[in-house]
């Protein structure tokens, strides 16, 4: 069985991130989505706001699509959650060159923890590309309109934030 997972802290889960899912889900039999508990990073939602807005996109994901989708939170090294959910893959989401830096490094590092675990990118759709959970929160935060850059319920989830 081909195991993926798509790590990210996804606070709050972009149309950019859901692009990212169903193209990935596509590519192996179970995508494990990796919600990361990252304290460093401060998010505006919780753990479980994250978790179940995650799941609520992914019901509709699977409803549309097919596929198994498992939503799973983790705080440890990524490499150790993929052996954790069994992943043999770990897929992850390109924008612009500035993301691939980063990434190479990233890869480079889990290749030495663990080589047998492959890293796939997938280019942003054009559409997307712009799409950054910090840019959303931002313009929520000042009253813009987000629902170009997320799910209409995760729209609602912020304007409750910022009310």
């Amino acid at each position: 069985m081909r195991v993926g997972l798509y790590p990210g802290t996804f606070d709050p889960v972009t149309l950019g991130h859901i692009d990212i899912i169903e193209r990935g889900l596509a590519l192996v039999d179970r995508l494990v989505i990796g919600v990361a508990i990252n304290r460093d990073k401060g998010p505006l939602f919780d753990l479980e706001e994250r978790v179940a807005m995650i799941e609520r996109e992914c019901a509709a994901i699977t409803a549309r699509c097919g596929g198994e989708i498992v939503v799973h939170p983790f705080e440890n090294l990524l490499i150790d959650c993929a052996r954790e959910v069994g992943a043999n893959v770990i897929v992850r989401g390109l924008r612009a060159v500035a993301d691939f830096e980063y990434e190479f490094q990233m890869v480079g590092m889990n290749r030495a923890l663990d080589a047998s675990i492959e890293t796939v990118f997938l280019m942003a759709d054009a559409r997307r590309q712009a799409i950054a959970s910090k840019l959303v929160k931002e313009i929520a935060r000042l009253g813009g309109d987000v629902s170009k850059f997320v799910p209409p319920m995760v729209k609602n989830e912020l304007l409750k934030k910022f009310a």
